[in-house]
């Protein structure tokens, strides 16, 4: 009868079958399901689930002049790009005379003070109070959620006041179809003021889930991101986001691969997240800041800016800087930003590499970076600002026609509103 090997031979034998990397992940993937680790990942506490079904929605009293607002949002990581589009808005409610403050909800019980902190370093013109979620929200007139989680724990927690929803993206999407895809759907039944930002997400809303919405449109950060290179431009850049299925990080390696193998001599940079080693040259970056990106942008000829819900602000942000990018077509990336200067291709590796190959054979590439910089949009933000102000006030003053269920809302009774 042959002998059992012993534990540390048959564990050599794995290894050299497997290879170190491959074995490891798999007793990873094995004792994540174990502990069932997942749930960790859950963004909400139990409690703060609401129901649509059982959501309270009682008429607010109306209020005019400066507003007390609340943000509700999960604490976010230097340079993330949601948020800051986001504080922009609340930079737009506080020059226009409001109050506003920064409602942090952390499921995990994260140390709020860091957290403040992070958002002091990276958003300083941004003046408002920021408070945890259990300080509450007696002292405001109006709160915004700002995803599907925080949405869940607006519905549940604050109920006579005016609520709104500032939605950035379709987030059902963010999720395989199931349970957490509908606990997202969910939030667009509660019965919030919807302001979309973008055509994709109106129409997404109103599609999908029957919800309407008050729209306000992308724009671009020209303070930061603009031309300043008009010599010559090699190789090209991705932003590397491993944890985020929509921005494409698997398919955007795949592609680089292949344009290595087609164009040796490109340099790929990479900047974002270090998801480890590549099989091809790439020159890393890590976290850049917006100056940082924008020298980088200026320097390459074109970069892969992949999104497979709401463009990604990456695209726009290239543009302005003379970089072109090369994106994956389809009508939610195309809906809010159909520029003939991007350079748009079907979503596989080849026809991503075609795309950029056509950037760098381009036979006037000084004359095409001066278009491209010129097309982007010059508000610099202010105009959705001022339009979400708008909608804001307009609201909070009992003044805003239409609802989440009903026809696509119209503004009423714009002229002489107290605190516009």
């Amino acid at each position: 009868m042959m002998a059992r090997p012993r534990a540390g031979t048959a564990w050599a034998s794995k290894v050299r079958q497997e290879g170190p990397r491959e074995l490891a992940a798999r007793v990873a993937r094995r004792t994540y399901r174990r502990l069932d680790a997942g749930r960790l990942e859950f963004p909400l506490l139990e409690e703060d689930v609401a129901d649509s079904a059982a959501v309270s929605a009682p008429t607010p009293v109306p209020v005019t002049g400066a507003l007390r607002v609340g943000w509700l949002v999960t604490p976010p990581g230097l340079g993330s790009g949601g948020h800051t589009t986001l504080f922009r808005m609340v930079e737009a409610m506080e020059a226009a005379g409001h109050r506003c403050v920064v409602v942090l909800y952390d499921r995990h019980h994260g140390d709020p003070v860091t957290q403040a902190s992070v958002i002091r370093e990276g958003w300083p013109d941004m003046r408002a109070e920021i408070r945890g979620v259990d300080e509450g929200f007696a002292d405001l007139d109006a709160c915004v959620a700002t995803s599907w989680p925080t949405a869940h724990v607006l519905a549940r927690r604050a109920t006579r006041l005016h609520r709104f929803y500032f939605i950035q993206d379709f987030e059902p999407f963010f999720h395989s179809r199931g349970a957490d895809y509908e606990l997202a759907a969910e939030t667009y039944r509660f019965g919030f003021t919807h302001i979309a930002l973008g055509h994709m997400v109106q129409d997404r809303l109103l599609h999908e889930v029957g919800a309407s919405s008050h729209m306000v449109p992308f724009s671009c950060d020209t303070a930061t991101y603009r031309l300043e290179n008009l010599r010559a431009r090699e190789g090209v850049v991705f932003y590397a986001r491993p944890g985020n299925p929509r921005r494409g990080y698997e398919l955007g390696l795949r592609t680089l691969r292949e344009l290595h193998r087609r164009r040796p001599e490109q340099t790929i940079h990479l900047f974002g997240d270090d998801a480890g080693d590549t099989d091809f040259p790439v020159v890393r970056h890590g976290r850049l800041t917006p100056a940082e990106l924008n020298a980088l942008y200026n320097s390459v000829a074109a970069g892969l800016a992949l999104s497979f819900t709401n463009i990604s602000l990456v695209a726009e942000e290239m543009l302005a800087a003379g970089a072109i990018p090369v994106v994956n077509s389809s009508p939610d990336a195309r809906a809010d930003l159909d520029s003939p200067h991007v350079a748009w291709a079907a979503p596989s590796p080849g026809a991503l590499a075609d795309a950029f190959c056509r950037v760098l054979d381009h036979p006037d590439p000084a004359g095409r970076v001066v278009h491209a910089a010129g097309s982007v949009r010059a508000d610099n933000w202010a105009r959705p600002g001022r339009e979400l102000v708008e909608i804001v006030e307009a609201a909070t003053a009992g003044g805003l026609a239409g609802g989440p269920r009903g026809s696509m809302p119209t503004l009423e009774g714009a002229e002489g509103r107290s605190g516009s």
